[in-house]
């Protein structure tokens, strides 16, 4: 974090915020490169008091400037079935963003095993869905796989992403609109 020489200042990486400035989740692959500093020459006003809410502001206008997207969970699905009855697997699947990423047939058997990446926000009643659309034959297991990336900006109105980032502030109770950059960025 500390790129620059000269400045021993550890209360600002303190000050780095675990949550972001759209819907107050957890983030991950964040790296901020501070190449200059300047404090004030009094000790007084070097503290974790005043270093720290100027270091989430630094934070948040980095990262609002610096092309933010939302994650989601994955769960990675397989699902047995009888061959005569993947059509509605597919079906499912297709219905709920749901990626086929393989599927194979069980040796010596009438069933097939189809493999698919789930979003974890698309399988809630999931396991209903799909036995319904199979006559009650599929038996899905779903286990947490990977992250990945909501397609779109969130900053953009109007977007699919910004829409699921404003109805999250309204759950969370937080402002529903979001947060401007000139609350944060501070030029000199």
């Amino acid at each position: 974090m500390d790129k620059t020489s000269g400045n021993q200042w550890n209360q600002l990486g303190n000050g780095q915020p675990r949550k972001g400035p759209l819907c107050e989740e957890n983030q991950r692959g964040i790296r901020v490169n501070i190449l200059d500093c300047v404090l004030h020459a009094d000790a007084i006003h070097r503290g974790g008091g005043q270093i720290i809410p100027t270091a989430r502001r630094l934070y948040y206008a980095c990262e609002l400037t610096a092309q933010p997207r939302l994650q989601e969970p994955v769960f990675l699905a397989e699902i047995t079935a009888p061959n005569d009855a993947t059509g509605g697997v597919y079906n499912c699947l297709n219905t709920r963003r749901g990626t086929v990423i393989e599927e194979e047939q069980v040796a010596g058997t009438p069933l097939s095993v189809v493999r698919a990446h789930l979003p974890v926000a698309e399988s809630f009643g999931f396991t209903a869905h799909l036995r319904g659309m199979t006559q009650g034959q599929a038996f899905p297991q779903c286990v947490f796989d990977h992250w990945a990336i909501v397609n779109g900006n969130p900053l953009e109105a109007g977007s699919k992403v910004n829409e699921l980032v404003l109805s999250i502030r309204k759950r969370k109770g937080i402002k529903v609109q979001l947060p401007d950059l000139n609350e944060y960025l501070d030029k000199l």
